[in-house]
């Protein structure tokens, strides 16, 4: 019988092979948390646009400790299992003026089981925004959502 060479990384590969588990897969999604499913049907996706103040001026307006107790007081409580926060710029022409203000904002998004109750903690958070600033609105954007997690 023949001697025959094997190619060194050949017989790397096939070590490896040996090597490789035969366990199943991770899966990609949380189970057995009521709060979070693996799969959910009937969510959407709320975004609320919150003006801070003047985007060149930081000393007026509303600071970073301002917002984080409105958002302990007013919204957490309200989604306690999770929502996101991001520091976004924007511009808004308010009634009766001429011309845009840019504003430092921060959009929330929350995603939720779309009821009649989620939909009224929305409106009770735009709400108490504006009770608390004074501002004209708090623009809301609500669309479907495909959520799992």
């Amino acid at each position: 019988m023949p001697h025959v060479r094997v190619p060194a990384a050949a017989l790397l590969l096939a070590l490896l092979a040996g090597c490789a588990s035969t366990g199943s897969a991770p899966t990609s999604v949380l189970p057995g948390d009521a709060a979070h499913p693996a799969r959910a049907s009937g969510w959407v996706e709320t975004r609320l646009y919150f003006g801070l103040g003047p985007a060149d001026d930081t000393s007026r307006g509303v600071n970073e400790q301002a917002w984080r107790q409105f958002l302990d007081a007013e919204v957490t409580p309200r989604f306690p299992e999770g929502l996101s926060v991001l520091d976004v710029y924007g511009q808004w022409q308010g009634k009766g003026q001429g011309t845009p203000e840019r504003l430092r904002s921060k959009m929330l998004v929350i995603d939720y089981p779309d009821s009649p109750s989620n939909r009224d903690k929305i409106e009770a958070i735009r709400a108490a925004w504006k009770q608390r600033t004074g501002d004209q609105s708090v623009m809301r954007v609500t669309q479907p959502a495909e959520v799992s997690f």
